[in-house]
């Protein structure tokens, strides 16, 4: 049986969609890529966080927000479909500051976007003496912090697995190791989705999720797609005794006991190998946050290819050539999983409820 919508791209961002859609009664089928793809679901760190969001967007506060208010009940309705249990941890979390000037900067950052939003923003200036008593193990350096309430971390792989089983328990059918190469809209409507392989899928609707594949595929559809490549570098220590109480932008303990570190953004193409450079740099950085970090083993290092628009934030388009076809691409698909797995349906499907994403649209570019 053809679905009725086709979800092109199988990481964080497509699977989320697809649950959602899959509760809401459609029928769908997910076509993933093979494993030598540039998966930016392999370069996220985890976060489901609203600190620094949105300066200069208060929609896009707004809409992370509204996504980490929905994050728990998702966590545990996957957990109740799926068997897998997520380990989201939503007590906060940190921006670091090495100098007074830094903190004061960032804190008006944060007055203005209250203004704009018209909200008391949720964050907490914490000097040194406070984050000394909830963080021991915290470098000479680090002046102090701005601490988010309602920031927190999730294990990605088990969510990514997560969603695949509940996938198939809602009845929806994962492709996995396809190469979608044309999509096209035929004479009645319907799409034909053409794969490397030459094999091919009708289905009525099609959303496009592809990451960085949306660039390639998008103008099929009408879309712009100015979607490109943002490098960043993950480290990930020996597994510890809890030694890191909150999660950080730069540095996390995960659930299984090894710590997280990575804060860097570079343009390099489609080059994913690890810059030597650039792994040093947040070593450094992070040994300054913790010192401890220095006299323990780094186990792996790997460097991801992540999804970033002109301006950093979503793109939710509806087609204006091709009815029936939608792109949606983001750069935080894991604090955004529950407002797509929520609100998506809605907004594809018209309904009145649905949520006003016409800032998020491609006429901004």
């Amino acid at each position: 049986m053809k679905p009725e919508y086709a979800v092109i791209g199988g990481g964080i961002v497509g699977c989320a969609v697809a649950y959602g859609l899959l509760k809401s009664g459609h029928n769908v089928t997910v076509l993933d890529g093979g494993d030598s793809d540039h998966r930016a679901s392999r370069g996220n760190f985890g976060l489901v966080w609203l600190s620094c969001k949105g300066f200069g967007a208060p929609h896009y506060a707004a809409w992370t927000q509204r996504s980490i208010g929905l994050w728990r009940d998702l966590a545990n309705e996957l957990e109740e479909v799926s068997g897998e249990t997520l380990d989201l941890v939503q007590k906060g979390g940190y921006d670091f500051f090495f100098s007074e000037q830094e903190l004061q900067q960032r804190v008006e950052k944060y007055q203005q976007l209250g203004q704009e939003l018209g909200i008391d923003y949720p964050y907490e200036i914490w000097d040194r003496a406070k984050l000394k008593q909830e963080e021991p193990q915290i470098g000479p350096d680090v002046i102090g912090a701005i601490f988010g309430p309602e920031d927190g971390h999730v294990n990605p792989l088990k969510l990514l697995k997560s969603y695949h089983k509940a996938i198939t328990a809602l009845g929806g059918k994962i492709i996995s190791q396809v190469n979608v190469v044309e999509v096209e809209q035929q004479s009645d409507g319907r799409f034909t989705i053409e794969m490397q392989d030459g094999s091919t899928m009708v289905s009525d609707k099609v959303v496009l999720s592809a990451g960085l594949g949306s660039a390639v595929l998008g103008p099929q559809l009408g879309f712009k797609a100015p979607v490109t490549p943002q490098k960043g570098q993950i480290l990930i220590t020996e597994k510890l005794p809890p030694m890191i109480n909150r999660p950080s932008g730069i540095i996390r303990q995960v659930d299984e006991g090894g710590i997280q570190i990575g804060d860097s953004k570079e343009a390099a193409g489609f080059n994913s190998q690890d810059t030597i450079s650039v792994t040093a740099a947040i070593a450094e950085r992070a040994i300054a946050t913790y010192p401890f970090l220095a006299n323990i083993q780094l186990v792996r290092s790997w460097g991801a290819l992540r999804i970033i628009s002109p301006d950093g934030l979503p793109i939710y388009q509806k087609s204006k050539t091709h009815s029936g076809a939608y792109m949606i691409s983001c750069h935080s698909g894991i604090t955004l999983a529950a407002v797509h797995s929520y609100l998506m349906p809605l907004w594809l499907e018209n309904k009145a409820e649905a949520p006003d994403l016409e800032k998020f649209d491609e006429s901004r570019f």
